[in-house]
């Protein structure tokens, strides 16, 4: 069963990475260049922590940041809370480019949404366990209540449908 599931997740790591690699060609970019946007698009960063989250060392995230400065998608500013660290960070149109990006990645947006609400996030909930991500309490009550209740009223729709059709025949 553990090796059927690792298979799986394996399966699953690879389709993406493809089509990650895709998405981010048909920008122009690298795939290291299309995650280093993502994750400023989220919040600039210092080098240091981008390297440690693109899991790479400190100079391959300068190389990086210097194409996506160049093409005018990236710009490099003091950090107001320490000027001797430098912050990465996107410019409009980086942003817009990681916003492009992300709208791009149909494998996953597909297969999850023939997932329920409730399906959906048990998933994260299983996967952030799996990777030691513990959300905050309120989260995962939260979360499990936003699911039942949108899992309650898509029954309802389809409920509703049912009997329309049921009416028309």
């Amino acid at each position: 069963m553990t090796v059927d599931v690792v298979d799986l997740i394996g399966t699953v790591v690879v389709r993406f990475h493809e089509e990650y690699e895709h998405a981010a060609a048909e920008h122009s970019l690298t795939g290291a260049q299309a995650r280093l946007l993502s994750l400023l698009a989220a919040e600039p960063l210092p080098m240091r922590r981008l390297a440690q989250r693109l899991k790479c060392e400190p100079s391959n995230v300068t190389g990086i940041v210097d194409r996506l400065e160049s093409r005018g998608l990236v710009e490099r500013r003091p950090d107001p809370a320490d000027r001797r660290v430098k912050l990465a960070a996107p410019t409009a149109e980086g942003t817009r480019t990681a916003e492009r990006l992300r709208a791009s990645l149909d494998f996953a947006r597909e297969p999850l949404g023939q997932l329920t609400v409730a399906e959906r996030t048990l998933l994260k909930q299983l996967l952030q366990r799996m990777l030691g991500i513990d959300p905050e309490p309120s989260q995962k009550t939260g979360e499990t209540e936003k699911a039942e209740k949108a899992e309650k009223a898509e029954k309802g729709e389809k409920a509703e449908k049912g009997e329309k059709g049921e009416k028309a025949r």
